[in-house]
């Protein structure tokens, strides 16, 4: 019997042994990377005691990453993937060692110094990002995209709950240098995982374009399919401007005071809701009504952010956090779904730049744009700004993208069904 109508089980994508290093190889990084997140944003909030510090931060992750992801993808598409994530990895392993060798004799590093590792760090995921998603294609058979997406956003998710929860409690413990060397060792086993699957074949395009023609053909596919668009769009905007994370240092230390334990805890909870939402994809995906999900989640995501704005009590911050990340993994399922089920295999790395070109804008851009927003309006106002922003974004996105409105695919064959209501 076809794979594509057999019975389905929640733990399908297990079975494939090299999905499960790729699993491993995601855990690892995530663990390691979101630490890294949590450690250098209070790290530099402590020293600067400013706003602008740390929207100066996701600048500095902002510029190698955007403008280098493009041509990532381009390399992406015409070189080894696994090699690329190999390199990478390699790469993010001794900026963790210079960031531990930075911090090791002083609690006040120096910000130059840490802003100019980021910033290497920021080079090689311009790199990565892109070799990671469409390397993900050649590991994954098409008929368990959506069961694998799930469980690869979940491992990711999950991975973002304990990297943070464990980190805060490590700094407060051990001090920056010892938490970096920890995750330098948490790189170097991602980094063994991901040497362990084996090489795929590759399809390679069947002419060589100039570097500018080849990125601009990505865009271009990206550009006449409104529901890629549409969906990319409202990411963007949705963490560009709803994005909280940057500022969750000045809510630890100077709103609701739990220092950085519960700056861990804070960074954790929106991963834990998307957690549970992915892990409740593997069984019930949501891709069955895709576009009218995505427009509902991003605006419960949206109307979290309002919430947990006003909150002066760390339970209810907690929990406003949660549900915006509950409404995020429905999101983060549906995108990359959509992502991997409507590129064609020779687009893969330049579809999948392109994608994160916008996952990077509004990743780093927003913090960019929250630590100056929140300098000028203050913390409070900044954060329940931003919610409203995204609601608007929301109605906007519905308005004028019906194809995304509409979107939808058969569970069973996986196949896009542009006509569903």
């Amino acid at each position: 019997m076809p794979a594509t109508s057999s019975p389905r089980h929640f733990a399908d994508a297990l079975h494939v042994r090299d999905i499960r290093f790729f699993l491993a190889a995601v855990a690892f990084f995530t663990l390691a990377s979101r630490a890294t997140l949590v450690i250098i944003g209070f790290q530099i909030y402590s020293i600067a005691r400013h706003p602008a510090a740390l929207g100066l931060l996701g600048l500095v992750e902002a510029i190698p990453a955007i403008s280098l992801v493009l041509f990532g993808g381009h390399v992406a598409d015409h070189f080894n993937r696994r090699k690329i994530l190999l390199t990478t990895r390699a790469v993010s392993c001794v900026c963790a060692l210079a960031l531990a060798a930075l911090s090791w004799h002083s609690h006040h590093a120096s910000l130059l110094g840490l802003y100019a590792v980021i910033f290497m760090a920021g080079i090689a995921r311009g790199f990565a990002d892109p070799a990671g998603t469409a390397f993900e294609a050649q590991v994954v058979p098409k008929h368990l995209t959506v069961n694998a997406a799930s469980w690869v956003s979940s491992t990711w998710i999950s991975c973002a709950v304990l990297g943070p929860a464990m980190v805060g409690f490590l700094y407060a413990w051990w001090g920056a240098a010892r938490a970096y060397l920890l995750i330098a060792a948490l790189f170097v086993i991602s980094w063994g995982c991901m040497w362990l699957i084996g090489p795929k074949p590759q399809p390679k395009p069947t002419t060589v374009e100039p570097l500018l023609k080849s990125i601009g053909i990505g865009w271009r596919f990206v550009f006449a399919h409104q529901p890629l668009l549409g969906a990319m769009t409202l990411d963007l905007f949705a963490v560009l401007f709803g994005g909280t994370m940057a500022l969750l240092p000045i809510y630890a230390e100077d709103i609701l005071r739990v220092g950085a334990k519960g700056l861990g805890m804070l960074n954790a909870a929106p991963f834990l809701g998307a957690l549970i939402t992915t892990l409740v994809a593997t069984h019930r995906p949501p891709i069955v009504r895709a576009g009218r999900n995505l427009l509902f989640a991003v605006a419960g995501f949206g109307v979290s952010i309002i919430v947990f704005a006003f909150s002066k009590h760390f339970w209810w911050s907690m929990a406003a956090l949660f549900a915006s990340g509950v409404c995020d993994g429905v999101s983060i399922v549906i995108r990359r779904s959509m992502v991997r089920l409507l590129s064609p295999d020779a687009l893969r790395g330049r579809i999948a730049a392109a994608n994160w070109v916008f996952i990077s804008a509004s990743n780093e851009l927003g913090a960019f744009e929250s630590g100056m927003v929140a300098a000028l309006i203050g913390t409070i106002p900044c954060v329940a700004v931003g919610g409203l922003i995204t609601l608007g974004v929301v109605a906007t996105v519905a308005s004028v993208a019906p194809q995304l409105r509409r979107l939808a695919f058969d569970v069973h064959t996986l196949e896009h069904q542009a006509a569903a209501g």
